[in-house]
């Protein structure tokens, strides 16, 4: 029981978190490129995971674990931070996060594909329903938005739900926030070049609120 408890405690915290990101994405991406706003928070994050597997003496992943920290990297560090950047740029987070909405099925979908779970019935069905609520007002909204956005979210979502349900097999033996950490690390080799490539030639004209968004 303690452990459901504390399961549903740290959703609930990880849900709060989730529904900043996107607002502060939107401030981000007024400033700042989306590649070099995605590649430069992997790279801040990705040194502050070295700091805390290291100060915590975390032991290494087994090599049968790197490629689903692979997949997890390509998902949530880099696909869905890089995707609702390209999508914030021409829509608002308000429209961006109802396709939120559609993260526990394709997690859920992914779960049993990659993890072999078994969802319960009621659960589909309300993921479907919550589905079929984000379809209908995508399209009710399609006069005011950009297809292009929508298509850019809906794969955000996709790749996020993969990242979601193969990091979340891996949490049983890595533990919840080292499968993250060792994500960000695998990631940096590749996210610190781009964001040293993107960033931009002058911070002169950067506003503060720009800045809290990155942060």
């Amino acid at each position: 029981m303690k452990y459901i408890t504390n399961g549903w405690i740290n959703g609930f915290i990880g849900v709060l978190i989730f529904a900043g990101s996107l607002p502060a994405t939107r401030i981000a991406v007024k400033d700042f490129s989306p590649i070099f706003l995605t590649s430069m928070r992997a790279t801040i994050a990705a040194f502050l995971a070295i700091f805390l597997l290291i100060i915590l003496k975390q032991p290494q992943p087994k090599t049968s674990d790197f490629p689903s920290l692979i997949i997890t990297s390509l998902g949530v560090v880099i696909g869905f931070p890089l995707f609702t950047a390209l999508a914030l740029k021409h829509v608002t987070s308000a429209h961006s996060i109802v396709f939120v909405g559609l993260l526990p099925l394709s997690t859920a979908i992914f779960a049993v594909i990659r993890g072999g779970e078994r969802p319960k019935t009621l659960f589909w069905l309300f993921s479907l329903l919550g589905a079929m609520f984000v379809a209908g007002y995508s399209f009710l909204a399609s006069n005011s938005t950009s297809l292009n956005s929508d298509l850019l979210m809906l794969m955000a979502i996709i790749l996020c739900g993969l990242g979601y349900a193969d990091g979340a097999r891996l949490s049983r033996t890595l533990g919840g926030w080292q499968v993250i950490s060792w994500s960000l690390l695998i990631s940096l080799p590749i996210m610190l070049p781009i964001a040293i490539i993107t960033m931009p030639k002058s911070f002169e004209y950067v506003s503060v609120s720009s800045w809290i968004g990155l942060a």
